[in-house]
């Protein structure tokens, strides 16, 4: 039998990636072993950490715990500050799109931030975080009030492919008037969703917490999100212009979770609890899992079915 030839290939409005998979910022991208490693992996694109101007150490460990079926954090940002990621990429030599996370502390940190990853001509895009749920400063993304202001500030001066990394949101009103604001701004991307903030997972046996930073409260990930990643993709497919890109990111561990993602809309996904677990061997496991997987459903690419979930009758 001659088995039909399989395109997990993706675009992200004009950026080509070799395959739909590729990391979260946050997972194993904060040092240069870790991002020579998914340069070398089989990733169709690689995230940084998200960078601040300055390194940080981030919160007090331990700041980061799995289960069966999540993952709980409060890392509280540590990463080598911008110079360093800017410099690690003029040094290397790379086809694979590379996108810069940046997250300030500050609304003017982030504006300093964008206007010198402007000036690399080895970052493909930017993944600007508005969703870190693990500091102590607000979330902007959960700001509608500011993002306008915010963003039309941010276009007066930023000349590269920029996305936006979104928080959850629980409310189709919230996705619906977000969709508004972004669509009347040139962004090439929305990444959703970081992880789900203020949860806390108890260790029975000790009667503890098991992270230490901010009375054990930190940002959810795993499996466990999925149903919430799901949904905002598709709400935020709904509403957004087409040529915005959705990057789904929650949940992912096997071949169909990629499936579920697009078929709700995402042009791309994003790996991040189950790539601390397994390592970078996993986005060689998630494409043939994902390509068996559409073989058996007959599809020859993404495009056949992405954004075609359709409602129970």
């Amino acid at each position: 039998m001659i088995m039909k030839k399989i395109d997990i290939s993706a675009r992200i409005n004009g950026i080509q990636l070799s395959s739909c998979i590729m990391n979260a910022s946050g997972a194993l991208c904060t040092t240069g072993q870790e991002l020579s490693d998914l340069l070398d992996s089989s990733s169709g694109a690689i995230v940084t950490k998200s960078c601040t101007r300055q390194p940080r150490k981030g919160n007090i460990k331990p700041r980061y715990f799995e289960w069966n079926v999540g993952s709980i954090n409060s890392m509280g940002l540590p990463n080598l500050g911008i110079d360093f990621y800017l410099n690690f990429l003029e040094e290397k030599k790379t086809k694979k799109p590379v996108f810069l996370s940046i997250s300030g502390l500050s609304i003017e940190e982030i504006f300093f931030l964008l206007k010198k990853a402007n000036f690399s001509s080895k970052i493909t895009a930017i993944e600007l975080n508005l969703s870190c749920p693990n500091l102590q400063e607000e979330i902007l993304g959960y700001d509608l009030y500011k993002i306008y202001d915010f963003l039309e500030n941010v276009f007066k001066f930023n000349e590269k492919p920029l996305g936006i990394k979104l928080p959850p949101y629980f409310k189709e009103e919230y996705i619906k008037n977000m969709s508004l604001i972004l669509n009347q701004f040139p962004i090439v991307f929305v990444t959703c969703i970081n992880s789900l903030p203020n949860g806390i997972f108890v260790d029975p046996r000790n009667e503890t917490s098991v992270i230490q930073p901010r009375n054990g409260f930190g940002g959810i990930g795993g499996s466990i999100i999925k149903p919430f990643a799901l949904a905002n993709i598709r709400k935020f497919y709904t509403y957004l212009r087409k040529d915005i890109s959705i990057i789904g990111c929650g949940g992912i561990s096997y071949g169909k979770d990629i499936f579920e993602h697009i078929l709700c809309g995402a042009s791309a996904v994003q790996i991040g609890t189950q790539l601390m677990k397994e390592g970078i061997s996993v986005f060689e496991r998630l494409k043939k899992e994902f390509t068996l997987f559409l073989q058996k459903k007959n599809y020859s690419s993404i495009n056949s079915f992405k954004g075609k979930l359709k409602n129970l009758q």
